[in-house]
């Protein structure tokens, strides 16, 4: 098996394949790392979610990386590692665009709204939790890819 290292672009291309990453973040230097679903548009990772504990951490700690992967034939794969900067998109005035533009982004995708409308323990009060757009600023991406030799 042969590793190589990634272009800049066919990063770019994977992180555009994709639709589901791994997101990474931490808080009092405890690290957590949950799957998520997101849509890549100019260098921005863009996402929807409930709240709960990765939006409080990323709150706190802006800094997260994400990792997206896809599996070739055989044994071999790619994968991309983002370290980027959580910025919420507040639903107040003076941010209407940049949510429209999220939007218009995940909305390309069939049901982009359900892994980030759904949360485990379905209650009658999910009607009233808030829900929370945001993008990952993407500062640096790195990627490597096995190839069956």
């Amino acid at each position: 098996m042969q590793i190589r290292t990634l272009s800049a672009l066919e990063c770019t291309k994977l992180l555009t394949a994709n639709r589901i990453g791994r997101l990474a973040c931490a808080e009092d230097g405890q690290p957590y790392v949950v799957p998520f679903y997101y849509a890549h548009a100019d260098n921005h990772l863009y996402a929807f979610s409930m709240l709960g504990k990765k939006i409080e951490w990323m709150r706190a700690n802006p800094l997260v990386s994400v990792q997206v992967d896809e599996r070739n034939m055989g044994r071999g794969w790619k994968s991309v590692v983002v370290s980027g900067r959580y910025e919420e998109l507040p639903d107040r005035i003076g941010h209407k665009i940049e949510i429209d533009h999220a939007w218009s982004v995940l909305s390309k995708h069939a049901d982009w709204w359900e892994p980030g409308a759904l949360k485990p323990g379905t209650s009658s009060n999910m009607g009233r939790l808030p829900h929370v757009f945001f993008r990952i600023f993407i500062a640096e991406v790195t990627g490597r890819e096995a190839i069956n030799s």
